[in-house]
């Protein structure tokens, strides 16, 4: 189902596994189209009430994020290339610093 306009859009759900959860303080920079955007979770919100917590980037023209650089609160780097958009995407913590995934598979391969 097509809402009309030609732009792309992701959804990062990200969790935690050394850090909290919820990853709440990572921050995430985000390429695409040559452009890029900072994001970084939050909790909060007012009485009885929620924030989400999935981080939403518009992609413009481009079908993907080029480059998407997570900085967890553990201290870890994590980054992936070339994911595909106009979707959500879960991002678990990797333990491992540094790591760098090449696709929307390979996240899909760190869920499992």
């Amino acid at each position: 189902m097509s809402l009309g306009g030609s732009n792309h859009w992701i959804v990062l759900k990200l969790t935690g596994t050394k850090s909290n959860r919820s990853a709440i303080g990572a921050r995430v920079r985000l390429t695409a189209s040559g452009r890029s955007q900072i994001d970084e979770v939050r909790s909060g919100g007012s009485y009885l009430s929620q924030n989400d917590l999935r981080l939403h980037f518009g992609l413009g023209a481009s079908k993907e994020a080029h480059r998407i650089e997570i900085d967890w609160p553990s201290g870890v780097r994590q980054t992936l290339s070339h994911v595909k958009g106009d979707r959500v995407v879960s991002i678990r913590e990797t333990p491992i610093a540094g790591l760098q995934l090449q696709s929307s598979q390979a996240v899909a391969a760190l869920l499992r």
